[in-house]
């Protein structure tokens, strides 16, 4: 938890952004894994956190703009509680802990925020991540599943502070990428034959748990890397693959890190591997250094992917104009996929906020395959924090579909991608902050160079 001073000016700046009515922040509950009482690891909701600095289940918090009130919805231990739980402080010294001193029973609040619409004042909610939310809305305002209206307003006055990390907070997601960055590098010594995926996922995971952090999303640790979002580990590990491996720590104040690697299965990377894994690691480090304020980030992205397709022209999966194909929508085969996004707080910082909000300050997204995946495409500011992440992936299905339908034939050579299809995906990735003359890599670094990567895995 930052100090006080931290949370009362962060509340201060929102009032005077959004400047009348009510905020509602809908903290999060424990959530039953199986049984009410066996429950999911708990996570606060990032909003809430951000404002109030109260990582506790069972709280809400109301912002009464118009008559200068904070407040905290919530409950205190009762005796059964503490005879599970243990003593701890009052909800009332808590919340003082992030200025606020007004603490009021957790039911209250339904009476509150009626009051409230009843004199005519405008209540303000973000949009709902969970059914737990929609059941609240529905039982405080009469506001049915499905038929939300977000304050735009709110949403806003949100983006445009969390966007912009302060010194506290960006020393904080650093340290977050520093445990990061030992977990890959534990990846890194522990990938060999034979061994199961979930084996190099249990160290990762322990590597963040030894330095008392979470993890900041399930751990992907998978010989098919072309399947983007693979959670399975129970695959065994042979010579002749790779694994990508996309893992981060989250600390105590919930700030995020996010990296990926990929990791010969052997020693060292074959030459097939190493082309495309060279190829990779060049549009990886054209797109850093081409990361500075007043860059749109989707030209960055069309940066990356000419890289990598004018790469791959170069082996004989493409022909024709590169930057052409590109525009067109070709290189989606290869990477249909965005190259980065915001992080903090939430890995994928506010996503639940809507990305046309935090990714493109409002202009509509393109619905073009690939390109749609883009969740940043905003022109670069100071302070934002945001992941590097090209890859090169050599998707099955998507090769046969595309094929079929001849799809992009004027810039693919299938014949040639053909024989990759049993070749996997490459992704690496790295967190940066924009400065106001560039951009400075966060945490620490991890081996990325094949010959880098090759060192520690021998």
């Amino acid at each position: 938890m930052f100090a006080k001073e931290t949370y009362i000016a962060r509340r201060a700046k929102l009032k005077q952004s959004i400047g009348n009515g009510l905020l509602l922040f809908i903290g999060n509950d424990e959530s039953g894994m199986n049984y009410a009482d066996n429950t999911y690891h708990y996570r606060q909701d990032s909003t809430f956190f951000y404002f109030f600095g109260l990582p506790y289940a069972g709280l809400s918090a109301v912002i009464d703009i118009d008559n200068d009130r904070e407040i905290i919805f919530g409950d205190e231990l009762s005796i059964d509680s503490i005879v599970w739980m243990g003593t701890q402080p009052t909800l009332k010294e808590k919340s003082e802990l992030a200025g606020i001193s007004e603490v009021l029973p957790f039911n209250d609040i339904e009476t509150y925020l009626r009051k409230g619409r009843d004199k005519g004042q405008e209540i303000h909610y973000l949009p709902v991540y969970r059914p737990e939310h929609q059941i609240k809305l529905q039982t405080w305002l009469g506001i049915y599943p499905g038929t939300e209206q977000p304050s735009v307003p709110f949403i806003y006055g949100v983006v445009n502070q969390r966007n912009y990390k302060t010194e506290e907070e960006v020393a904080e997601i650093e340290r977050a990428c520093r445990v990061t960055a030992d977990m890959h590098e534990a990846a890194m010594r522990m990938v060999r034959p034979g061994i199961r995926e979930y084996e190099v996922a249990a160290v990762v995971a322990e590597a963040a748990k030894r330095q008392g952090c979470e993890l900041s999303f399930p751990i992907i640790a998978t010989i098919n890397g072309q399947t983007l979002h693979n959670h399975y580990h129970g695959n065994t590990l042979k010579s002749g693959q790779m694994l990508l491996l996309d893992a981060g720590a989250e600390t105590d104040t919930a700030y995020a890190g996010d990296m990926s690697s990929t990791i010969p299965v052997d020693p060292k990377f074959t030459a097939r591997q190493r082309d495309i894994y060279d190829l990779q690691v060049a549009s990886h480090e054209a797109a850093v250094a081409a990361l500075r304020p007043g860059v749109r980030f989707e030209e960055v992205y069309d940066l990356s992917l000419t890289m990598i397709m004018d790469g791959l022209k170069a082996l004989g999966f493409v022909k024709g104009d590169t930057k052409e194909a590109v525009k067109a929508g070709a290189a989606a085969l290869f990477m249909p996929c965005g190259l980065g996004h915001m992080m903090g707080m939430d890995v994928h910082d506010m996503e639940n906020l809507g990305e046309v909000y935090v990714g493109y300050n409002g202009r509509p997204k393109s619905t073009q395959f690939g390109r749609k995946s883009l969740r940043l495409g905003r022109e670069l500011e100071a302070g934002f924090v945001l992941t590097i992440e090209p890859g090169i992936y050599f998707i099955p299905e998507l090769i046969d579909l595309w094929r079929k339908e001849n799809k992009f034939a004027e810039f693919i050579n299938y014949n040639k991608v053909e024989t990759y299809k049993d070749f996997g995906g490459i992704r690496n990735e790295e967190d940066y902050l924009i400065t106001p003359d560039g951009a400075r890599l966060l945490g620490k670094k991890i081996p990325l160079h094949a010959e880098e990567v090759e060192k520690v895995r021998c």
